[in-house]
């Protein structure tokens, strides 16, 4: 009896053991059948961005992910407001491509813009509107620190440029292996462009008309848009009316060197302490745009780099010089930090005729094909067409307007202002000294 009962017992151990067994075998088969499915789903995504890289539509991509979503089921509300609310959603499935490291050339009118850099918490700057760009064309690896971002120059709120450059890791056609023959996911630049991604058109086609991407250039992984550069050129472009263009520039023509700005700037005592800068050329050029009359030049000035604020306050004088209500010896002595430490207090030139006209590398030769640097002029020529047509409007508009007050004057720069007596600089109010600021900063401590 108690050994039929034994054989009973281990009878049913048996079958346990044997059905645990088939549940196991049954288990890696799911699991070799789900590994294959994802592998699918990633490769079949993987081609899609792929193709938007290249130039694809987009909208076509998502609409077909949102097809494949309503084929396969599932909570379709929630997916959908998951991507809404995290736009960096699909570069999780593009981290393991091949990337390289790029420096972008950027040109944006920044009449509309709160600066470049979209650290000050204002909305739109021209940096937002390139992230938005690089996420919407997949182009971003990772998230922006990811990236190794780094920019050449933080421009002001207004101000444009046609030669801003951008450094960051940026997604690539171009496939690395190592020895095993494995994708390493990293593309160290070398002067490999062929089948590569053409960048300009990619962002071009959705960066707000304001924006252009004017060409790419493969660098080093240890450049530095700000650190690298070897030269800044600003352009500030201005009516003649009546101002002295011979002493504007003979006046500006002792900026050249090297010399101490802290009385030409926006001084940052707090994170700023050497306010020598060198200025390698300054110019004075008359352009052949005219308006009613009036001529229109420009102020060239270039430097290794440049403090807050540094061109518009050097304009300023420069304009005060013009209009002969300072002499060009006022140049020198704000420049004799010893004779003037405290800047006198005068209103900077206006932001928006100021432009970042370009940055110089070594080596770095910007790339722009010729189907996108013939939309780029299309799009540009267009743009220009289109302020003039604004410009005309504003011209009627002076034309209709009643006759000026008797206290005011149409001055040299376009503006209407009361007129007032000008107060020598070196006779007005003074703003803090270096020394001074950095007292009052140490004692708060």
């Amino acid at each position: 009896m108690l050994n039929g009962i034994s054989e009973s017992g281990s009878d049913v151990v048996g079958s346990f053991i044997s059905q645990l067994q088939a549940l196991q075998n049954r288990v890696k088969e799911l699991e070799a059948e789900n590994s294959k499915l994802s592998s699918q789903i990633s490769k079949c995504c993987c081609h899609k961005t792929e193709e938007m890289q290249n130039g694809s539509d987009v909208e076509s991509f998502k609409q077909g992910v949102e097809s494949q979503r309503k084929n396969t089921g599932g909570d379709k509300t929630r997916k959908k407001k998951t991507i809404e609310r995290n736009p960096g959603y699909y570069l999780k499935i593009m981290t393991h491509h091949s990337k390289r490291y790029v420096a972008l050339k950027v040109m944006y009118f920044g009449q509309r813009f709160y600066g470049f850099a979209s650290e000050a918490q204002m909305d739109p700057t021209v940096e937002s509107e390139i992230f938005n760009a690089l996420e919407k064309t997949r182009l971003l690896v990772g998230d922006k620190k990811e990236s190794q971002y780094s920019r050449c120059g933080r421009t002001d709120k207004g101000v444009s440029s046609v030669g801003q450059v951008i450094a960051l890791f940026l997604r690539s056609n171009l496939k690395e292996t190592d020895q095993n023959h494995k994708i390493t996911g990293e593309l160290f630049p070398e002067a490999r462009i062929e089948g590569e991604i053409d960048y300009v058109r990619v962002l071009n086609r959705v960066l707000p008309s304001d924006i252009r991407t004017l060409g790419w250039s493969p660098v080093s992984i240890d450049f530095s848009a700000r650190f690298s550069c070897l030269a800044r050129e600003y352009k500030y472009f201005f009516w003649r009316g009546n101002l002295n263009l011979s002493a504007m520039e003979n006046a500006g023509k002792k900026f050249l060197g090297e010399h101490d700005f802290r009385n030409f700037c926006k001084m940052d005592a707090a994170n700023v302490h050497n306010y020598r800068c060198r200025i390698t050329q300054f110019e004075i050029s008359s352009s052949n745009m005219s308006f009613e009359g009036g001529q229109l030049c420009a102020i060239k000035v270039k430097g290794s780099a440049f403090l807050w604020h540094q061109v518009r306050c050097m304009v300023a004088v420069l304009f005060m010089i013009g209009q002969g209500l300072e002499s060009v010896d006022v140049i020198d002595i704000l420049l004799d930090i010893e004779k003037t430490p405290r800047k006198p207090q005068y209103a900077m030139a206006p932001e928006t005729p100021l432009i970042l006209q370009s940055c110089e590398f070594e080596d770095v030769k910007f790339i722009c094909s010729s189907d996108s640097g013939q939309a780029l002029r299309i799009h540009l020529e267009n743009e220009g067409r289109a302020y003039q047509l604004q410009s005309a409007i504003f011209q009627e508009a002076a034309l209709s307007c009643l006759p000026l007050a008797k206290d005011q004057s149409l001055l040299n720069d376009g503006t209407i202002k009361k007129v007032t007596s000008h107060i020598p600089l070196l006779s007005r109010p003074t703003e803090p000294s270096y020394e001074e600021r950095r007292a009052k900063l140490n004692s708060r401590r």
